[in-house]
């Protein structure tokens, strides 16, 4: 046995134990998807409030009237016709699957105490995620799993408040406060539970600093609701009537944000799922000279062996951007004091743009010093044609992509009840709304990840993989490990299904440009979509 592979073997183990306790890890923790509906559930519940009434004059008023009656037809049709049902529904599910980690923190919290489990209700204190730590005082992991069943604890009241005004609002008076009675935890939740109860009740009452309570702990309609009973009850005409004009502007804006995240990405959808039909008919009828036959069973010419294809994935991937990376960035920001919690958005932008890119040069310096015995290489290795049809293949190859991963979504979501983790760029592009901070990210995700991943897995590893296996074996299994390299469970389906259209595309065009673009489309839309639901 060599010393080189020798290495691999030892690096292979550290990697794939590595990779296991993250995918395990991931496996508890929920996913960016339950936040994104719920945002959205906000935009339709905003966008319901919306109502035609641009001006009060006789010579606009039958125009008016028309435009009125053609929203409603467009509303209900981005809107459905019982939005503040299917509202509840979507939040209660939320709260459902809070209060299952809820009870697995618990769980694993009982493994530090013989007697009675301390929660931050009991008095416990817990460091708020917001508060600096300083040098050498990161936490234990029981008080990572106090602090996280406190803040699922704060999920699950705000969530109950949003529930009972949802009810309220269908005329569920009494189960409103009822669920608002429920109430437990203190943190400012507790005071407005009293403060909604007072309003709705019969008659109404209206507690002490009530106006400041809804401010501090609701917020988008549900805030704009608690505050339309809150002047009413007071008679507040003036205030009610600022309140309506404010919520009549953010309600169009709330339509434009859906038109962008939903008939947008609908309608790309719908095209892809015909130009899929039309291409699998296409096959049936004309075989071999059909499109999706093009290169369908024509491997590469691979002069290396597998060794070197564990070396380029182990050294190259795994390796540096699982262990040595990690490693170095810890020590050197441990050396000199820095702790990346406490990174602004957009310092946790560059950080992230930074790290990739090292990442990626060390993993293609790899690459190319295991293949450059071998070099040059036969024509169709590492192809770059800027006058073929790429443009045609990839932005085909996203659209058709689209109606598949919705699918394998769905499923996936059915399998994993909202848990598995997400990709930590996500809720960090999500929550930044800040235009430089999402610059970088729009620079890491949709240009350096498609090129580098692209020259990894369709570039090297498909193509070297059909030494071994018939080229529809060598997209699986590529697809396979590229799902797995993002390190979440619940990608694994998904990434694997984008990487098969991926995979597919490549060796029909034998062109990086083309999955290159596919890649970079869809980065880009998952930022969008993240973009206009942050700001909502």
């Amino acid at each position: 046995m060599t010393i080189k592979r020798f290495f691999l073997i030892v690096l292979t183990i550290f990697a794939i134990a590595r990779i296991g306790l993250s995918l395990v890890e991931s496996w508890g923790q929920p996913q960016i998807q339950t936040n994104l509906e719920l945002r959205q559930t906000n935009l339709v519940l905003h966008g319901w409030e919306w109502k035609n009434t641009t001006s009060d004059s006789a010579t606009s008023e039958q125009s008016n009237q028309k435009s009125k009656v053609d929203w409603t037809v467009a509303r209900n049709a981005l809107i459905s016709a019982e939005p503040f049902q299917s509202a509840q529904k979507q939040y209660e599910t939320a709260r459902q699957l809070a209060q299952t980690n809820q009870s697995k923190l618990l769980s694993k919290l009982k493994k530090f105490s013989v007697g009675k489990v301390t929660t931050p209700n009991d008095g416990a204190q817990s460091q708020s995620p917001a508060t600096p730590l300083t040098q050498n005082s990161y936490p234990s992991e029981q008080q990572q799993l106090q602090q996280s069943l406190s803040d699922i604890e704060q999920l699950i009241a705000r969530l109950d408040l949003r529930i009972g005004i949802l009810q309220a609002q269908q005329g569920k008076t009494d189960a409103a406060i009822e669920t608002w009675d429920k109430q437990t935890y203190s943190n400012g939740s507790l005071e407005t539970a009293g403060v909604l109860i007072g309003l709705w009740s019969e008659p109404p009452l209206v507690l002490p600093d009530a106006e400041q309570k809804i401010e501090q702990n609701l917020d988008n309609w549900f805030r704009y609701r608690a505050l339309s009973q809150l002047y009413q009850v007071q008679q507040r005409q003036s205030d009610l009537f600022s309140l309506q004009t404010q919520e009549q502007e953010t309600a169009e804006q709330a339509i434009v944000k859906l038109f962008v995240i939903a008939v947008i990405p609908g309608f790309n959808t719908l095209l892809g799922l015909v130009i899929l039909v039309s291409l699998v008919g296409q096959l049936l009828f004309q075989g071999k000279q059909s499109l999706l036959a093009t290169n369908h069973n024509v491997p590469w010419k691979t002069a290396w062996d597998g060794e070197i294809i564990w070396q380029v994935l182990i050294f190259g991937f795994f390796a540096i951007g699982q262990l040595l990376l990690p490693l170095v960035i810890g020590l050197s920001l441990g050396i000199v004091g820095i702790n990346p919690a406490n990174f602004t958005v957009r310092m946790s932008a560059l950080y992230v743009l930074l790290t990739y890119l090292i990442m990626a040069f060390g993993g293609l310096l790899v690459m190319y010093l295991s293949i450059k015995p071998f070099l040059p290489l036969p024509e169709d290795w590492f192809s770059f044609k800027w006058r073929s049809n790429w443009i045609v293949w990839g932005v085909g190859g996203y659209l058709i992509a689209l109606p598949l991963v919705i699918v394998v979504s769905l499923i996936n979501q059915q399998l994993w009840q909202g848990n598995g983790g997400s990709n930590p760029l996500l809720p960090l592009a999500l929550e930044g709304q800040d235009t430089i901070a999402l610059t970088i990210f729009f620079l890491t995700a949709a240009v350096a990840a498609p090129v580098f991943e692209e020259i990894i897995f369709r570039g090297f590893l498909l193509p070297s993989l059909t030494r071994y296996l018939p080229v529809w074996g060598a997209i699986a299994l590529s697809s396979l490990i590229f799902a797995i390299a993002h390190l979440s469970l619940s990608e694994v389906l998904p990434l694997a299904t984008l990487g098969i259209v991926l995979g597919f595309v490549y060796t029909r065009s034998r062109n990086l440009l083309a999955p290159m673009l596919l890649h970079s489309l869809w980065n880009s839309g998952t930022l969008l979509s993240l973009f206009v639901l942050g700001s909502s």
